[in-house]
């Protein structure tokens, strides 16, 4: 244990005394706010695109980059959200709620301090989670064989689809499948047999993830944003932005909460920050007084701080199942998981062996990260804000055209826009459909290891499903699959809601309010 707190504040200190890694974070970080701070542009976007830069560094550096701008864009989409009531990215979209109506009060800087402040602070509990949390789970991971990581992968598909689907639970399932079809074009891994390949060798060794990522996500923003054609107001002024300690220590009760909330919503894979800050939301409104419940959506500082801060920490939960299992926790990190490949990482239970102190290295580039965001929030908030006059026809084409460079700059193939361009046209029409492009992408990133454990699990007990039965994890696994499958019954989800509801009820009543 002493060995490694030693490699982490090493580590840690060898990044900060660093000129270079100091830009590379900063000027990261920064990059990462302007894309929260610009709607239309998301976290998810931002990662796709450096992918492609980053793809001639080294992984340290390209860590750095990728990490840094994660955080900074998933604070960043606060901006717009508080001064204009357009959130940057949906991560923000319960923080409009109530930091618009502060900004109608004169209260702008106050507000986006709070935020800034409690983005810090929920990424920096988030990571405590990381570090202490992932250990366990990564040794639990190497017990599992190839049953258990077949339902594990298709727990991460079902799941992703039932809480993110916004209609009925069957479109985010349909999506999910589209996903897990994708991922069986190429020749597969045990007999190197080609699959849909429609005689294309390019496609051999099967889609290359990110092209089909900056597609799927990249794509229907452009269209989206175009079509909307939404001009932007003149930003407002914003006043005093750094908070006063007394404004963090009275709501010191829903920082330590919603972080816990956000670290726990982002260990389930494919979920996402916007769900982490809306269920955050919710229970800090259920958690309050009836007085304190009537200031929420009229400028509540309770509302701000639990919603910015479970998003935040959602980022370290998300990179939980990321590294230990190599299923990622939310969109960006499925795409920084297309990243980490790119770069000859593998996350997964045998990332300790294959890169040893791995995970306390992410997490002091993550804490440096961390302090960036803080910085670049507090002095450069006045500069940032004046982004967000510029309208959003003169700088959606830009990204449209970085999407497709981005793609090319992949091996420099033309094949990837044949892939991309398709990809990105699907996807924009399922969004207008209302099917959900996550469980897509969380179906494709992990339909490889489910397609190639399943063939392979039958293989070694000659097409019989009875050894799945005699394992005690993948029993619980089918069990946890199969609730969250009769869950979506219209009675049994009203039975349950009701009960949660009812639990979650009584609790608040008897907690104390700070």
């Amino acid at each position: 244990m002493l060995e490694q707190f030693s490699h982490f504040f090493s580590t840690l200190f060898a990044l900060a005394t660093s000129p270079t890694n100091l830009l590379v974070v900063f000027g990261a970080s920064f990059v990462g706010i302007i894309f929260g701070s610009m709607p239309g542009l998301t976290a998810t976007l931002g990662i796709a695109l450096l992918t492609s830069l980053t793809y001639g560094f080294g992984p340290d550096v390209a860590l750095l980059a990728l990490l840094g701008l994660y955080v900074g864009a998933i604070y960043g989409g606060s901006y717009p959200a508080i001064l204009i009531n357009i959130p940057g990215t949906p991560a923000a979209a319960a923080t409009a709620l109530d930091g618009y109506p502060l900004t109608q009060k004169g209260q702008a800087g106050r507000a986006l301090g709070l935020t800034t402040t409690a983005s810090f602070i929920g990424t920096l509990i988030g990571l405590l989670f990381l570090v202490t949390l992932s250990p366990f789970i990564a040794s639990m991971a190497l017990q599992f064989t190839s049953w258990e990581f077949f339902l594990l992968a298709l727990f991460g598909i079902v799941i992703s689809g039932t809480l993110t689907s916004p209609g009925t639970v069957l479109k985010g399932w349909i999506a999910g499948l589209i996903g897990l079809f994708l991922a069986t074009i190429g020749r597969d891994s045990l007999q190197y047999f080609p699959r849909y390949t429609a005689g294309f060798s390019e496609l051999d060794a099967g889609l290359e993830i990110v092209p089909v990522l900056i597609g799927a996500f990249g794509i229907p923003q452009v269209i989206r944003v175009l079509s909307e054609r939404r001009s932007l107001a003149e930003a407002p002024k914003l006043g005093r932005i750094l908070p006063e300690l007394s404004a963090i220590t009275r709501n010191i009760k829903h920082i330590f909460r919603s972080s816990t909330i956000g670290v726990g919503v982002g260990s389930v894979p494919g979920i996402g920050e916007d769900i982490a800050g809306w269920v955050s939301y919710s229970t800090a409104k259920n958690a309050s007084t009836p007085e304190q419940q009537k200031e929420f959506g009229k400028g509540s500082e309770a509302a701000i701080v639990s919603s910015e801060t479970a998003n935040n920490a959602c980022i370290g939960g998300a990179l939980i199942p990321l590294l230990t299992l190599g299923i990622p926790g939310s969109p960006p990190a499925a795409m920084l998981l297309g990243a980490l490949l790119l770069h000859g990482i593998t996350p997964g239970p045998s990332i300790e062996v294959d890169h040893p102190n791995f995970l306390l290295e992410v997490t002091a580039i993550m804490v440096l990260a961390s302090f960036a965001m803080w910085a670049n929030g507090m002095l450069l908030a006045k500069q940032v804000v004046k982004l967000l006059t510029i309208p959003a026809p003169l700088f959606i084409p830009v990204v449209g055209i970085l999407c497709i460079l981005g793609g090319y700059a992949l091996g420099l193939s033309i094949f990837n826009l044949y892939i991309l361009i398709p990809v990105g046209i699907a996807a924009y029409f399922l969004g207008e459909m209302d099917f959900p492009i996550a469980p897509m992408v969380i179906g494709l990133v992990l339909g490889g290891m489910a397609d190639e454990s399943l063939r392979r699990a039958l293989m070694l007990s000659e097409g019989s499903f009875l050894p799945m039965f005699e394992r005690p994890v993948a029993v619980i696994l089918l069990v946890i699959i199969g609730c969250f499958i009769v869950n979506q019954i219209p009675a049994v989800r009203t039975r349950t809601t009701s009960f949660w509801a009812g639990l979650f009820s009584r609790l608040a009543r008897k907690s104390p309010v700070v």
